[in-house]
């Protein structure tokens, strides 16, 4: 497929409507992961719908070891097939059209079991968590069309922002107008939750489903309306997935000739799938071991979304100062320390060796969050993870960049694109084998310590990725 000048042309002087929509989706679909997986909705499951946190780890993981099988299965074959399709905004339109009420239904996910089940909550999250993945897939497809090869970065760059920053004031509005009210007496906060949402039914919990549909749909309308769709191809779906398979055999192939780069890429199946894990489970972890509400969880998601964004400063200072693979180690290394200290610390205990008697000591402070030192502790363990796991992020690029021939990038970021999904199934594999077999939440979380280390000992056997660019991988 040839494209023209037009379609994918530069643009000098910054991004016109077409990557401002493209960019401003992002910002719409980000918020889904933060209110749903990570910090509100998923830990209201584990500790209130199921009723017990340890049990509710092993019943999430164990779904979501469900849904990266299904993302391992077919999201490659989407990825390598859809440039052959051509027209792409109209499978991202159905995805968006089915996410959006999927979503929205998770507000009837009610504590007394009049509402939906835990079986079909789950599946219904499970389902979006699939569909996300090809939505990732479709809207990265867009990116060149909508901001062309040298707006690209700016227009990637805005979308991370936009990202967390919708993320931040999603979180804020949830606890704003209906978690702080009725907790705190403080002249800028409601008296009562708005719109009369009761919180004894946890409805200040499950709305954030209505926030991240809405959030979906509004932030999906400028891409539909402004992002230049690609031409059609006249290919039809069915051959364009068997020559899209036969695309990504090749692209296997072409990187396996370049031993370094091959190993990097090993590697990060295990690291990348080990760091998802970490983030993913951090809110079922904070409630169930360190029995946090869900005002602590929004101040604890405000905050560690704040700190992500300093992640990708400190991947380029790391990038630029000791080159990207000792950079990579590093932000391995104090993910390593990070998850080490969350499995040391319970609300009497603060990194395995000190204990803690909130009785005699009292809280440190009179606000509505994060009273005992153990509270904090855990938040700054947390800001941790949520620096060198993002940076981690933008190191890991990089270093493949230096260890990639520039003529056959296209190949190597696809395998780096599939090596993020293909082993989506085993971080909730191992968290939901190490939960049943210990009867505990840390020893779940622990088996990602696995993957983290696997991950740091291959990439010791990876040449390159210094501070001087030295050539390309072994072949």
């Amino acid at each position: 497929m040839t494209e023209t000048t037009t379609e994918a042309a530069p643009s000098a002087r910054g991004l016109d409507r077409g990557g401002y929509a493209w960019s401003i989706f992002e910002g719409g679909r980000d918020p889904y992961v933060i209110l749903i997986t990570i910090y509100i909705f998923m830990p209201y499951v584990a500790a209130t719908m199921i009723g017990d946190p340890v049990e509710g780890q092993a019943v999430i993981s164990r779904w979501q070891q469900w849904a990266g099988w299904a993302v391992m299965a077919t999201a490659p074959f989407i990825g390598a097939s859809i440039d052959k399709v051509g027209r792409r905004k109209g499978w991202l339109g159905l995805i968006v059209g089915l996410s959006v009420p999927l979503c929205a239904a998770l507000w009837w996910a009610k504590p007394d079991g009049s509402g939906l089940s835990v079986a079909m909550t789950m599946l219904i999250a499970m389902t979006v968590q699939v569909l996300f993945a090809y939505n990732d897939i479709l809207h990265n497809s867009l990116l060149v069309r909508a901001a062309g090869l040298h707006g690209a970065h700016r227009a990637s760059g805005l979308a991370l922002s936009l990202g967390n920053l919708f993320s931040v004031l999603a979180l804020g509005f949830t606890a704003w107008a209906f978690a702080l009210p009725g907790e705190v007496n403080w002249s800028w906060v409601p008296a009562q939750p708005l719109f009369g949402l009761d919180t004894s039914m946890h409805e200040h919990e499950r709305v954030v489903a209505w926030l991240a549909a809405g959030l979906l749909l509004f932030g999906s309308l400028p891409l539909f309306l402004f992002t230049p769709d690609a031409p059609p191809t006249g290919v039809k779906l069915g051959r364009a997935l068997a020559e899209g398979a036969a695309d990504l055999w090749g692209m296997l192939k072409a990187v396996g000739r370049y031993r370094d780069a091959a190993t990097f890429l090993g590697a990060r199946m295990f690291f990348v799938d080990g760091m998802n894990g970490i983030l993913v489970y951090a809110g079922v972890y904070a409630v169930g071991v360190m029995q946090w509400g869900a005002l602590e969880m929004l101040a604890y998601g405000i905050l560690l979304s704040i700190f992500a964004v300093l992640g990708g400063f400190v991947g380029r200072w790391l990038d630029a100062g000791v080159g990207p693979k000792r950079a990579l180690q590093i932000e391995l290394v104090a993910s390593v320390i990070g998850l080490t200290g969350f499995l040391g610390m319970r609300p009497d205990q603060i990194l395995f060796f000190w204990p803690h008697d909130a009785a005699a000591h009292g809280p440190i402070w009179d606000g509505p969050v994060f009273q005992t030192l153990p509270d904090v502790v855990f938040v700054l363990v947390g800001f941790l993870n949520a620096i060198f796991i993002t940076a981690q992020y933008a190191s890991s690029r990089t270093l493949l960049t230096r260890l990639t021939p520039p003529d056959q990038t296209g190949a190597f970021f696809g395998v780096y694109a599939l090596s993020g999904v293909a082993t989506a199934w085993l971080a909730p594999t191992l968290v939901n084998w190490g939960t049943e077999a210990t009867g505990t939440q840390q020893g779940g979380m622990a088996t990602l310590l696995l993957l983290l280390v696997i991950g740091l000992a291959t990439l010791f056997f990876v040449k390159g990725g210094g501070r001087r660019i030295e050539g390309f991988g072994s072949a």
